[in-house]
């Protein structure tokens, strides 16, 4: 399943680049989302920064169907592999997002383009669940928590530039 999600922070590049790779704004992330347990990493990489993110999150909004392979929680490990800033200062990741345990994943990019007071932030990725028969029907629901969990990263993210 595709994914392509877009938003706008009111910042320059610099200083949303400099949010995403703060480990106090990971963690802040990780406990609006609901996270019952976290661990954040970032470390600087070549002109660029790795970020990982291991968490634990609440399978509540989950379909019971999801919850019978996942339990009452899932364990999620998110990785962004962020190269140096482009000549125009624009930003870009590869992203890998797995659910531990389970057969599902999202691999995709993550790109920081703009200029000016404003950033375009845009994640691409391909959702897959290796399950015969039901992967394509949960698909939707890993992209689902994907996207909030993004949503709930660029408000927070907004809020604090």
């Amino acid at each position: 399943m595709k994914l392509s999600e877009s938003y706008t922070y009111p910042a320059a590049i610099e200083e949303v680049y400099a949010l995403i790779v703060d480990p106090s704004f990971r963690e802040s992330g990780c406990e609006a989302q609901g996270s019952t347990d976290y661990d954040v990493n970032v470390v600087a990489d070549g002109g660029g920064h790795t970020v990982t993110i291991k968490r634990t999150m609440p399978a509540d909004d989950m379909p019971e169907f999801v919850k019978k392979l996942t339990g009452n929680s899932v364990k999620v490990v998110q990785t962004e592999a962020w190269g140096p800033a482009d000549s125009a200062g624009g930003r870009s990741a590869d992203v890998k997002v797995e659910i531990l345990g389970q057969p599902a994943q999202m691999k995709g990019t993550a790109t920081l383009n703009g200029s000016g007071d404003a950033t375009e932030f845009v994640v691409d990725g391909d959702v897959k669940v290796s399950i015969p028969l039901v992967g394509k029907k949960i698909e939707p629901v890993v992209g689902k928590a994907i996207v909030k969990a993004l949503e709930t990263d660029v408000e927070l993210g907004t809020a604090r530039l």
